[in-house]
């Protein structure tokens, strides 16, 4: 859970199974999270090896994030949970 606990780690980690991502691609898919608070969770990620940051050698600098083979074994549990999530949600839209 000290992996990927808090709000934003499995929405990054959801955004990244469709393959790799760059910073701003990143920033785009979630908008309603912080510049700072985005670049601490990739840094986390990456020393968690859940994810794996690639730069290339080029100008400007051409970085992208990809989920790690942790990160894709996670991936599972992370759509299972999103899923749940969207029925849960559709469940108290009902009640309304």
């Amino acid at each position: 859970m000290e992996k990927i606990g808090g709000y934003w780690k499995p929405i990054i980690i959801y955004h990244l199974h469709t393959g790799d991502k760059r910073y701003s691609e990143l920033k785009r898919a979630i908008p309603a999270i912080t510049e700072k608070v985005l670049i601490q969770h990739l840094k986390q990620l990456e020393a968690d090896q859940l994810i794996i940051r690639e730069a290339k050698p080029v100008v400007p600098p051409f970085v992208t994030y990809k989920l790690s083979a942790a990160g894709k074994g996670l991936f599972p549990v992370i759509d299972a949970m999103a899923k749940w999530a969207f029925q849960d949600m559709e469940k108290v839209f009902e009640r309304k």
